[in-house]
């Protein structure tokens, strides 16, 4: 197989209510510098990179003491964005990708299609809502922008789950998990497009 040039974008994106610089390298070793202002987020985006093998560098300000919002919004946008970038013309790519994620009494179903058709089902409502202050519909708001932002179709069901951190933990991790199955280059077919339309 013939060497894969490094597939690592950096995005930046900044409006009236963010700023925010990030770095992604789809085949990395899991290492990240993840700093938003919101703790409980810059959690679960450190496990998304360990657990996607992905090196991953966040710095985003945002309008937090307004609400935690348009942050995760953005960085799901930003995330998607440098995603796609990094992929390039996706010759050779998996293209698909899940994974069943456990956490305690918690599962998560994630399944993904880069395909560039941007769509998200998402079927997780714990009882419990929040984490502190962060309310978990959040989770969802980020999933929609980073489905929107890479071209991806993203389905998140929480089979069950009652503890509301284990539950985001169960989507981040496998959100982290399926993608990297879907970002994979195969290598019987390193030169190919993963469609019959001969665009994706």
């Amino acid at each position: 197989m013939a060497k894969q040039s490094p597939r690592v974008s950096t995005v930046s994106r900044q409006t009236a209510e963010t700023d925010i610089t990030l770095t992604l390298a789809l085949d990395g070793r899991g290492e990240s510098k993840v700093d938003t202002g919101i703790p409980f987020f810059d959690h679960m985006l450190t496990l998304f990179a360990k657990h996607g093998l992905f090196d991953l560098t966040v710095k985003a300000k945002g309008d937090v003491e307004v609400d935690y919002h348009h942050t995760v919004e953005d960085v799901g946008l930003v995330l998607g964005e440098a995603c796609k970038q990094a992929l390039g013309d996706k010759r050779g790519i998996r293209r698909y990708g899940f994974f069943l994620l456990p956490m305690d009494e918690s599962l998560a179903r994630i399944v993904v299609d880069i395909g560039g058709r941007p769509h998200l089902v998402y079927d997780a409502a714990p009882p419990t809502m929040f984490v502190r202050d962060f309310n978990l519909v959040l989770v969802k708001e980020f999933c929609r922008a980073f489905s929107n932002a890479l071209g991806a179709n993203l389905h998140v069901h929480l089979v069950y789950g009652e503890e509301p951190h284990h539950v985001a933990e169960a989507i981040f991790k496998g959100l982290a998990r399926a993608l990297d199955v879907a970002t994979q280059i195969d290598p019987r077919a390193e030169k190919l497009l993963p469609s019959t339309k001969g665009l994706i």
